[in-house]
Order: C-alpha cells, then sequence, then structure tokens
C-alpha cells in the first residue's frame, strides 16, 4: 500500500508542477509532510538542500530521496517513475502531434508566436536570479561590484569566446574564494 501512495503522491506532483522545481516545492511539501506525514518540517529542508546540491532536476531527486526514506530503494524507484511520468506522457504526446502536423501553417505560426514568450520567460528567470545577486539589499546603493563584474565577465567569455560554462562557474568560485581569503 505504501508504493501505491508514494506513487500516487509523486504522480499528482508530476502532473501539477508546472513552472519547475522549484514550483513543485510547495506540493512535494504538501505531500510529504502535510498529507502522509512521511517528513517532518525539517527533514523538508534538508530534503531542499540535498535535491539543490545534487545534479539533476529538483523534483525527481526529491521523489527519489523521499521514496527512499519511507520505503527503500524499491520506495526510490516508485516515487520517481511517478513524478517522471506524467511528463514523459505529455512530451510523447506533443511530439507524437508535432510530428504529424508540423508542416501545417497553423502549427508554424503557434511555434513562432510561442519563442519570444519563452526568450521573456527565460528572460524573467534570468533577472529574478540576477537581481539579488548584484543589488543584494534592492537599492542602487547596494551594488555588489564583484557579483557584477563575475557576471560580465562570465556573460562574455559565454557570448562571444564560448568558452566552456562548467570553467566558467569554476573560475567565478575560485575568484570568490581568492576575494574571502584576502578580506
Amino acid at each position: 500500500m505504501i508504493y501505491l501512495k508514494l506513487f500516487l503522491a509523486f504522480l499528482q506532483i508530476g502532473a501539477f508542477s508546472f513552472g519547475g522545481g522549484y514550483a513543485a516545492m510547495p506540493l512535494i511539501q504538501a505531500q510529504t509532510v502535510e498529507l502522509y506525514h512521511w517528513l517532518t518540517l525539517s527533514d523538508f529542508t534538508d530534503l531542499v538542500t540535498i535535491a539543490e546540491m545534487t545534479p539533476g532536476p529538483i523534483a525527481i531527486n526529491a521523489a527519489t530521496f523521499v521514496g527512499n526514506q519511507v520505503a527503500g530503494i524499491p520506495g526510490a524507484v516508485i516515487a520517481t517513475l511517478g513524478v517522471v511520468l506524467p511528463s514523459c506522457l505529455f512530451v510523447t504526446i506533443l511530439a507524437i502531434l508535432y510530428t504529424r502536423y508540423r508542416k501545417l501553417s497553423l502549427m508554424q505560426g503557434v511555434l513562432k508566436s510561442l519563442r519570444p514568450a519563452v526568450v521573456a520567460m527565460i528572460l524573467a528567470a534570468g533577472l529574478s536570479i540576477l537581481l539579488p545577486a548584484v543589488f543584494p539589499l534592492g537599492t542602487l546603493r547596494s551594488v555588489d561590484w564583484l557579483a557584477l563584474l563575475l557576471f560580465l565577465g562570465a556573460f562574455l567569455l559565454l557570448r562571444w569566446k564560448k568558452w566552456n560554462p562548467i570553467l566558467i562557474m569554476v573560475g567565478c568560485g575560485v575568484v570568490e574564494l581568492i576575494v574571502e581569503l584576502i578580506h
């Protein structure tokens, strides 16, 4: 019975967490802490930390973590399948529809009109991360000059020099470490 509960709980999370991992966190908390009491609030905080620091999507990492906590490795597999299944079905249906109707002018028009919206969403997400990093107190007087310089340097290296993003992230981390050690 626990396996069915795990599967259905994470199936709901996978089906209704539009907007990515951060949007899924309230749903995960509602299912795991409030509804089923599989985790305490303290455990949930640890879950968020672990899901953030491990590679992969947050919701999948959370499902694997909770499933393992509740029912061991089989629970981890079942919870992970539950959270992934809705996306897999949705993307498969979209791929079939796209393959079948991609040459229709209506489909091309819809896709063409969606591109600016997708770019706007990516830009909005980027700004919501950039602004607090560069202006930690939310005012123009509170500029974190190192963060601004690292952002500009990373942007230039990514855009015009086509450097490897991983090298740039490591480099920024090293620069921050050196600055902290000097101060």
